[in-house]
């Protein structure tokens, strides 16, 4: 199963990625049993995430998880929008790697499973 993890992580919060990965790193070194990769997407703020993956982008990600490879004309016809709005936002996406094309142009999600990851804290 191929997963993706979509974080927001502050700057501040870079050293702990950081730890997380030597963690994970020296574990595997060690022998530990391997497991199955997780693309991650870090955004350093809600902001960028929202610009990225707005809400009619969420929509066309998880209609195309639904309904598998399609052409871009395909894609536009079922989510009954402009061609070149969908367009733009797979451009977008598959920029970041959320989408991707196959050997046949078409676009689609290489995830089974897309897990968003954030905290809002109140101001200590």
């Amino acid at each position: 199963m191929k997963r993706a993890i979509i974080q927001v992580r502050a700057e501040q919060d870079a050293s702990a990625v950081l730890e997380s990965m030597g963690r994970d790193f020296v574990d595997a070194w060690n022998g530990a049993k391997a497991a199955d990769p997780i693309a991650t997407f870090t955004f350093s703020s809600p902001t960028q995430l929202f610009s990225v993956i707005s809400p009619k982008r969420w929509e066309l990600i998880e209609h195309l998880q639904r309904i598998g490879p399609s052409s871009i004309r395909g894609l536009s016809r079922s989510l009954e929008r402009d061609i070149r709005r969908v367009h733009d936002d797979v451009t977008a996406l598959i920029e970041w790697g959320i989408i991707e094309r196959d050997d046949d142009g078409k676009v689609l999600v290489p995830f089974d499973v897309i897990h968003a990851d954030f905290d809002l804290r109140a101001v200590a």
